[in-house]
């Protein structure tokens, strides 16, 4: 998925929020609700997740030969 193109939500459109919440758990992630005064509530969960890449290296004079990347996503 690219970054730059948005997510549209067309169904929160023209809805009242009657209340907004931000939900900080470092384990989990954040989350927001936004409450509507229709009683529907809509909930977007933030997560950050660990990008983890390694390499197997030949090193000596120079720079080092990669061998194999791995990448643990």
């Amino acid at each position: 998925m690219s970054h730059d193109v948005p997510v549209e939500c067309p169904d929160l459109c023209g809805k009242t929020i009657q209340t907004l919440k931000i939900f900080r758990d470092l384990a989990d992630g954040t989350e927001i609700q936004i409450d509507f005064t229709d009683g529907s509530s809509f909930v977007c969960c933030v997560e950050t997740r660990t990008k983890v890449e390694a390499s197997l290296l030949v090193c000596g004079t120079g720079e080092p030969k990669i061998l194999s990347k791995y990448d643990f996503n």
